[in-house]
């Protein structure tokens, strides 16, 4: 009798693994991306590290192709998210209420304007809990947003058969 195992069942579903290749370009990508913010933040003296920046290092640099890890959706997704939480929390405060609404409303905001990244759907969050200031739209919103992409310009048209992005507008 031949029973399948309904705890395996799901791993069929599951999409293949990335080829090592991919991996390790992808991990590549992220370090110099994250050490690319990170030095900036440095030299600058100025906050520049956003926590949503690591998840669109994944997107970015694992799967670059996606409409999510274009260059509009990568910078217009953490601007539109961080200006929905900064007009939250101006207008109401932190609150529990307050965040659940400024993240809905960030990720219908990206959807209207076209510009969905999921790592950005964090950042009203990230807004409310530092208290940060209108200043946080320039940055690290901005300027990070800006170096994450200018990272994955450089890095992922390197060697033959890489293009990125796949679209501007």
């Amino acid at each position: 009798m031949n029973v399948k195992n309904p705890l395996f069942a799901a791993t069929e579903l599951c999409p293949p693994r990335l080829p090592w290749k991919n991996i390790a370009l992808a991990w590549l990508g992220a370090c110099l991306a994250a050490a690319a913010v990170a030095f900036a933040q440095d030299r600058l003296a100025v906050a520049l590290i956003l926590g949503s920046f690591g998840a669109s290092c994944l997107l970015v640099f694992a799967y670059p192709q996606s409409p999510f890890a274009q260059p509009r959706n990568v910078v217009g997704g953490h601007f539109a998210a961080s200006l929905t939480g900064l007009v939250f929390l101006a207008v109401f405060g932190a609150h529990w209420w307050s965040m659940a609404l400024a993240v809905g409303t960030a990720v219908a905001l990206m959807l209207v304007l076209r510009v969905p990244h999921p790592p950005a759907g964090s950042n009203p969050f990230i807004v409310m809990l530092a208290g940060a200031s209108w200043d946080f739209l320039l940055m690290p919103t901005l300027l990070g947003s800006l170096i994450l992409v200018a990272v994955a310009l450089l890095y992922n048209n390197c060697g033959t058969g890489r293009r990125y992005p796949t679209y501007w507008w």
